[in-house]
């Protein structure tokens, strides 16, 4: 088998990114408020929030790679703070990696 070469397009980019803000806007705050994990809960939020917003960047610079790879952290930020319970995402396994 021949090993196929594989580009990140601008399409493959606006379905991760797509995923990512639709798992963003089903994430909650857990928590109650003042207590440290509502405190961790809001850090986590605004930091998918910030690499979703570099990847907005590098898409209109035209650097895919790094692009993917913020949508990747921004994920990653969503899905371990669900597993940790910090964020209610109304158990939904198909966005996160939960239940």
């Amino acid at each position: 088998m021949e090993n196929e070469n594989k580009s990140i397009t601008k399409e493959h980019l606006e379905k991760y990114l797509s995923i990512s803000e639709k798992a963003l806007s089903k994430s909650k705050v857990a928590s109650p408020e003042r207590t440290h994990l509502h405190a961790a809960a809001k850090d986590a939020l605004d930091m998918v929030r910030r690499y979703l917003d570099d990847s907005k960047h590098f898409m209109q610079k035209g650097d895919y790679v790094r692009a993917l790879s913020a949508i990747n952290y921004a994920h990653g930020w969503l899905d371990a703070s669900a597993r940790l319970g910090l964020l209610d995402v109304d158990h939904d396994s198909d966005l996160f990696t939960v239940d």
